[in-house]
């Protein structure tokens, strides 16, 4: 694959040797070069077996310190529809909103939130919104009466995460523009939060290998 003059630049000066997250963090910030503020990702290879539903990863973390991008939230409710709106919801709906998912009209949002009620008549709706990812699950916390305090956890940096199909997770931390102890803190919680997902179908570590990078430049491991 062709890569860019500052691409090749950055990947000359990365050694082999697995870094430590401070030396990490600290190479990813000097060698992005990008026109705009990327974001820096954390990619996670898991021992599991993607294939076994027991051994699925997924759950949520909020992030001390934000991931730098503003949040479009959804709520679907019918009686909580004024607390979701002051709360700073982005889209507010009811059952006329599920009608329109249903034949694929599916708001601009990067996560919904459902009040529990709301869900049997949400079912529906989850051949649109579950390849997406925005089907909502008490999994991830979404699913709740308290649209209020899920709506506040949202903006001030919870993320949802799970393996793909091939046992990867994978998560922004943060902006380039970050201060390197906010990304690494930002790591920390989000490796935490991660092992905390651990059960007993899991068998020895969670975490296979682990690197970091921002959106144009190239990965580096961390030990």
């Amino acid at each position: 694959m062709k890569r860019g003059k500052n691409y090749n630049s950055a990947l000359e000066k990365r050694t082999d040797e697995n870094m430590t997250i401070d030396e990490a963090v600290t190479f990813v910030k000097e060698n992005a070069s990008a026109k705009f503020d990327e974001s820096v990702e954390v990619h996670i290879r898991l021992n599991i077996d993607p294939k076994n539903g027991e051994q699925a990863v997924r759950g949520s973390v909020v992030l001390p310190n934000g991931t730098g991008k503003s949040v479009r939230i959804g709520v679907i409710t019918e009686d909580k529809a004024d607390e979701a709106k002051k709360a700073g919801a982005d889209v507010v709906g009811g059952v006329e909103l599920i009608e329109k998912m249903k034949a694929g009209d599916v708001p601009d949002v990067d996560v919904f939130i459902a009040t529990p009620d709301m869900m049997p008549k949400l079912a529906p709706a989850a051949r649109v919104l579950g390849p997406r990812g925005l089907m909502p699950s008490p999994k991830t916390d979404t699913v709740t009466p308290d649209v209020v305090s899920a709506i506040e956890s949202l903006k001030k940096g919870r993320a949802n995460f799970k393996n793909d199909s091939t046992g990867n997770v994978h998560q922004v931390i943060g902006k380039v523009s970050f201060d390197g102890e906010k990304l690494i803190e930002n790591y920390n919680a989000f490796i935490e939060a991660l092992q905390a997902c651990k059960n007993d179908a899991h068998k020895g570590q969670l975490i296979a290998n682990t690197s970091i990078c921002s959106t144009m430049g190239p990965a580096v491991k961390i030990k």
